[in-house]
């Protein structure tokens, strides 16, 4: 098997392992309790909480835990935007974010009487902070735009998008889910008061995140039924989870990805070679480095990614399948990028484990898959 979908989730790292396994095979306390097994699952919360401010360069009580990416991002737009309604009622976003972002903004749109606008990008997946300077108004209380894109790999100007909207007294949250582990990410340096992150995105485990969130940056509690997180997510932590991010992004910020450049675009030439027909997607200088999102005009995406699949290639498409069918990715539409075209398209993401061999084999299987498939000329 050839795993490059890395972007999708990644495998535990050792590190993360190592922080976990006291916490599945022998102490098993609730944070919350106040005898000493509940005192030492607290201890390993405060612990994973200092150590995760220490590589964010803030402050512990500024780290949120989440069950996730998604809980995050939908705590830093509905939270902040709740929280900030008594002086305005407008958003902004951008149409390539991940639907943790977009349906958050949809539902307060459509249920809480928010006004959202949604700012376009350019052939790149990039968003102008000019064009978001003319969109913030007096009312303006959030933006949401992402660090760099899941899909294409796409990398934000956030520090100057985030510039804009401190100039002008507006919250700037960015999910940083993808981004965090590939690139350097200091929330108070670069001027970023909220921050998401996913720690299996970055080799540790699933099902738990954070909220990194500037002291001082009103929020609302999305869910309810305890005081936890001080009082900002109620719900016992994910003790075993906690400890697992925490060593796993220490083991992130160090992770030499400078390997992967060489693989990516060894990648691309291959499948260049094979189907001169290709059209790489985005700007490769402003994307991440691990990631390439490919069109095959003409062919049928779900019938590439399953071709693939039975060669043993593991790979993603830009599409999401939806009650049975297949849709075009809003991402790649919303670059410029006709339906028909984003619909035949595939992202290989690569990652720590990824070698010369498997991109070869990558190559090779792509060739005997397209065979198969009615491209266009």
């Amino acid at each position: 098997m050839v795993y490059l979908d890395y972007n999708a989730t990644t495998p535990l790292c050792p590190g993360a392992k190592e922080a976990m396994l006291p916490f599945i095979e022998g102490s098993f306390g609730n944070p919350s309790s106040i005898h000493a097994e509940g005192r030492r699952a607290r201890a390993a919360v405060d612990d994973a909480r200092d150590r995760l401010a220490a590589v964010f360069a803030v402050k512990p009580h500024e780290i949120i835990f989440t069950g996730g990416g998604t809980e995050s991002c939908n705590l830093g737009v509905i939270g902040i935007a709740r929280a900030h309604a008594p002086r305005g009622k407008h958003l902004v976003t951008s149409p390539i974010e991940h639907h943790a972002v977009l349906q958050a903004f949809e539902y307060l749109k459509h249920f809480e009487g928010f006004e959202v606008d949604i700012l376009p990008v350019d052939p790149a997946g990039t968003v102008d902070p000019e064009t978001l300077a003319d969109a913030i108004r007096p009312d303006t209380t959030l933006v949401s735009v992402m660090h760099a894109n899941n899909e294409t790999g796409a990398i934000q100007p956030v520090r100057e998008l985030a510039d804009v909207c401190r100039r002008h007294g507006t919250v700037f949250h960015a999910d940083a889910v993808q981004s965090f582990g590939k690139l350097p990410l200091r929330p108070h340096e670069d001027g970023i008061p909220a921050v998401s992150i996913a720690a299996h995105k970055f080799y540790g485990p699933k099902g738990v995140g954070a909220l990194i969130l500037s002291a001082g940056v009103a929020i609302s509690r999305t869910s309810h039924g305890g005081a936890h997180e001080n009082t900002r997510r109620p719900g016992t932590e994910n003790v075993a989870g906690i400890a697992g991010m925490a060593a796993a992004a220490e083991e992130a910020v160090f992770r030499d990805n400078s390997k992967l450049l060489p693989l990516r675009e060894m990648l691309w030439g291959g499948i260049a070679d094979v189907c001169p027909g290709a059209i790489r997607n985005g700007n490769p200088e402003l994307c991440l480095a691990n990631t390439l999102n490919v069109s095959f005009p003409g062919a049928d995406g779900e019938s590439l990614l399953m071709g693939l699949d039975l060669e043993g290639i593991c790979v993603s498409s830009g599409s999401a399948c939806m009650v049975g069918s297949i849709q075009p990715s809003h991402v790649l539409v919303a670059m410029g990028i006709a339906a028909p075209v984003a619909q035949a398209s595939v992202r290989f993401s690569l990652g720590c484990e990824t070698t010369p061999d498997d991109i070869r084999q990558t190559i090779r299987a792509l060739g005997r898959v397209l065979e198969l498939q009615p491209l266009a000329a």
